[in-house]
């Protein structure tokens, strides 16, 4: 099972413990008050449960970082502690080296085979016997909670050992208050859809050319010396002659022709509204009954 560290998890885990910040608390021992060192950081495995603090030694060893399972603490925010259970200065300070560049099954299994060990149990210690003369640290994992059984890299689970992983209800006691917040947001779904096209639609055009025709008329008249006799040779008598006219006359040339008359753009526009939702939320909030009993919030 792979382990996160708690910000790579999470960014935003501070919200889920209102406000608290586990990472830079203190880190004692039971009893003592012995400070061991400050919480450096968290790791969570696939599912965000808790399973080791890293704990920076630096308080009296140089950069030295070990892992301490959730199960071994007991975490009070009144005072900003974490107390390490069962565990001693001497102890911590021969804990296995935390390597932030790796952490595989075999590293952890070195890590747990120490704190399985009965010199890390919850009983009173005897710290007058150095670990290493105990047992040795890359050792099977044989002794304290899982006594008698043999650990599987293919089939370990943290639930496996309460007494290293657990959270007791004694010493992470924690009372959630949740409520209600309406969350608005806005979906963009597709109202309909207009087409914009062009269709032909056919009239009747009626329009009026005058035209000219040209015609003969004929006119006879009478002219004043009607009567009179002529000389002779005057009057010749051509046999045939002929007086020719053209005649002309218009006709009408129509045609169609194609001009522009309009010209039309589509375009959206986005109008702007506000619509206002109205619904119940609920709210939990902290009902303490200690009649005649001191009590402290914080």
């Amino acid at each position: 099972m792979s382990l996160y560290k708690l910000h790579d998890f999470d960014p935003d885990y501070k919200d889920s413990f209102e406000g608290n910040d586990i990472k830079g608390l203190g880190v004692y021992t039971e009893g003592t008050d012995e400070k061991i060192g400050t919480v450096n950081d968290v790791l969570v495995d696939d599912e965000g449960h808790f399973r080791y603090l890293v704990v920076d030694l630096g308080f009296w060893i140089f950069g030295k970082k070990v892992l301490l399972p959730v199960g071994r603490t007991r975490i009070d925010y009144g005072r900003d502690r974490v107390y390490a259970v069962g565990m001693s200065r001497e102890q911590a300070e021969d804990l296995p080296e935390f390597d932030e560049r790796r952490l595989e099954y075999d590293d952890e299994e070195r890590v747990r085979n120490v704190y399985r060990d009965q010199k890390y149990s919850n009983v009173p210690l005897d710290t007058t016997t150095p670990l290493d003369a105990v047992a040795p640290l890359d050792s099977a994992a044989t002794l304290g909670t899982a006594a008698n059984s043999t650990f599987s890299r293919d089939t370990y689970n943290y639930d496996q050992e309460p007494a290293l992983f657990g959270l007791n209800e004694r010493d992470h006691q924690t009372l959630r208050l949740y409520e209600e917040r309406l969350i608005a947001n806005k979906k963009r779904r597709k109202t309909g859809e207009v087409a914009v096209g062009k269709r032909i639609e056919t009239d009747i055009a009626r329009v009026a050319v005058p035209v000219e025709r040209e015609h003969v008329v004929i006119e006879r008249t009478t002219p004043a010396d009607a009567g009179r006799a002529v000389a002779p040779g005057e009057a010749t008598f051509r046999e045939g002659e002929v007086a020719r006219v053209e005649l002309h006359e218009e006709t009408p040339d129509i045609r169609k022709e194609a001009f522009v008359r309009e010209e039309v753009r589509v375009k959206k526009v986005v109008e702007q509204d506000t619509v206002e939702a109205q619904e119940t939320i609920r709210r939990e909030e902290l009902d303490v009954n200690a009649p005649g009993l001191p009590i402290e919030e914080r």
